[in-house]
């Protein structure tokens, strides 16, 4: 059997009508192209499934074509919906992802790691999951390094850098408003990891939303979590021991949604009949678990495509933006009606 001739640049060349130097440009995201023949060049890869050699592309150009992702403490279900996206994004740019774990208890070969990335890989970026998008010898490290980073869902310091989120405060308030308007008004919440800002808008939001529709909360109603599916199940347990047990449970993540299901199986608590869950996130365990849950949809794959976008165009590579808002990529929340809450009865 012949082999399969792999398709070169010089057959995108001459399929897409244009010259080698374009097709590169194209291929290294440079705005030295007009859109037709960008167009042009992109259908004959797709045409041909062009895959461009990484080693040439690095010898032509001061790009690596390798992106760096660093998280920490983040359940699995996030880690893998975020890095499916940004693998994707990757491959469609021609770029590689390269993972890399924060181990808190080893701080100092993680901070070894992140600059072997700079040094040895050379990545042209990193992106930053939470809690590591706030910590500071990280951010001190890559500042100093002068590389390009995109951070996800940030707490502080929001004009150092780039970054993508979605409104932690607003989603958990409609949240919470959709379980009042469900006839709920005994509803209790498991706060995220005190390491996450996020947790701390999220818990804002419940109690807003609550103070704004007359609604007290008890101090046996918050339950301090971990964004795990094990202090889920341990919140769940306590809240449903209460003589006065709450109506709702809303959960900062899915992770400890799932447990307080599972929490309600052990007692014999029937969801969403007697408790209504609400999560937050909407990653693949929402649809996993049964009831399947309601929850607030964050859109962790587009994030992660924006991320990658952010930076292999290079648009962060030459210093700050004029405006600090130049950095900041709100993108939209869903909330999402499912099995595990329903209208009070």
């Amino acid at each position: 059997m012949s082999e399969v001739k792999r398709a070169r640049i010089q057959d995108v060349a001459e399929l897409a009508g244009v010259s080698n130097m374009t097709v590169s440009r194209v291929l290294n995201n440079e705005a030295k192209v007009s859109e037709d023949k960008r167009k042009k060049v992109l259908d004959a890869v797709k045409a041909l499934n062009y895959r461009p050699n990484v080693s040439a592309r690095r010898l032509a150009s001061s790009k690596s074509f390798f992106i760096g992702l660093v998280y920490t403490d983040l359940p699995a279900s996030y880690v893998s919906s975020f890095l499916l996206g940004a693998l994707k994004t990757c491959r469609s740019k021609g770029y590689h992802l390269i993972v890399d774990e924060y181990l808190p208890d080893n701080k100092t070969a993680s901070l070894s790691s992140i600059n072997e990335l700079i040094d040895v890989t050379r990545v042209d970026g990193i992106i930053l999951l939470p809690p590591i998008s706030d910590n500071e010898d990280v951010l001190a490290l890559l500042q100093k390094a002068n590389i390009p980073y995109v951070r996800v869902a940030p707490d502080a310091r929001l004009d150092i850098a780039p970054y993508v989120c979605i409104d932690d405060y607003n989603a958990a308030y409609k949240a919470t408003e959709q379980l009042i308007k469900q006839g709920h008004s005994k509803i209790a919440h498991i706060i995220g990891s005190d390491a996450q800002g996020a947790s701390r808008l999220r818990y804002q939001g419940f109690l807003d939303a609550l103070r704004s529709n007359q609604i007290s909360v008890p101090p046996s109603y918050i339950v301090q979590g971990q964004f795990t599916y094990q202090s889920g199940v341990e919140a769940g347990e306590q809240l449903m021991s209460l003589d006065d047990k709450p109506t709702a449970i809303f959960a900062a993540n899915d992770e400890m949604a799932a447990g307080v299901l599972t929490a309600a199986h052990k007692k014999r608590i029937n969801i969403p009949d007697e408790i209504s869950v609400v999560g937050f996130d909407d990653t693949t365990l929402a649809t996993t678990v049964s009831p399947h849950l309601t929850t607030v949809r964050q859109p962790i794959d587009a994030m992660a495509v924006l991320a990658v976008e952010l930076l292999a165009s290079g648009k962060f590579s030459d210093g700050k933006p004029e405006s600090p808002g130049e950095y900041r990529h709100v993108l939209d929340f869903e909330f999402i009606q499912r099995e595990s809450s329903q209208v009070i009865k």
